[in-house]
């Protein structure tokens, strides 16, 4: 079932204030999340949450606050926590960098937002950011490690992502 919506939309400039704010409140997201789900054992590799406030900021307000997000987000957590390591911090700034480009591309197209639309925006990003992986390390046992043991954490970037654009942020 496709359960399409329109929804408000933004593509928020780089000059904006608001484009830096916005930025800085899914980077903020995406700095508590992890740290929530990294409580559990192998809370981060199974429920991908760096990912998830990039996939909502970029959907919802444009590549650019998606972009300022998919950088800022894995390069504070991994200086601030450690996480992730700095061996697999190239694959997540590509894969985040992808998901945004994607969030944005895809919510900019079609001006609407459906559970089908953000599969196919976690799907591309995952496939498209696995191949980069796989030529960066050449194991590609690790980079589709995400296939492997992180659809719960795919999932939930569809769903909970749709329910946040769909139902939470209102403006």
């Amino acid at each position: 079932m496709m359960e399409s919506s329109s929804v408000r939309l933004y593509s928020l400039p780089f000059g904006s204030a608001r484009t830096y704010l916005a930025a800085l409140l899914f980077v903020a997201g995406n700095i508590a999340l992890p740290q929530l789900f990294h409580l559990a054992p192998q809370g981060g590799a199974t429920w991908l949450p760096i990912y998830f406030f990039t996939l909502v900021g970029a959907y919802k307000y444009g590549w650019k606050v998606g972009l300022l997000a998919a950088v800022a987000s894995p390069l504070l957590n991994s200086w601030l926590f450690g996480m992730p390591a700095p061996a697999v911090l190239p694959a997540i700034l590509v894969k985040s960098v992808l998901l945004a480009a994607a969030a944005g591309w895809a919510a900019g197209r079609f001006r609407s937002v459906s559970l089908r639309l953000l599969l196919a925006v976690v799907l591309f990003y995952q496939l498209a950011g696995s191949c980069f992986e796989w030529a960066w390390t050449g194991s590609l046992h690790a980079a589709f490690q995400d296939f492997r043991v992180g659809i719960p954490g795919m999932l939930l970037q569809v769903v909970g992502g749709y329910l946040l654009v769909k139902h939470v942020i209102r403006k």
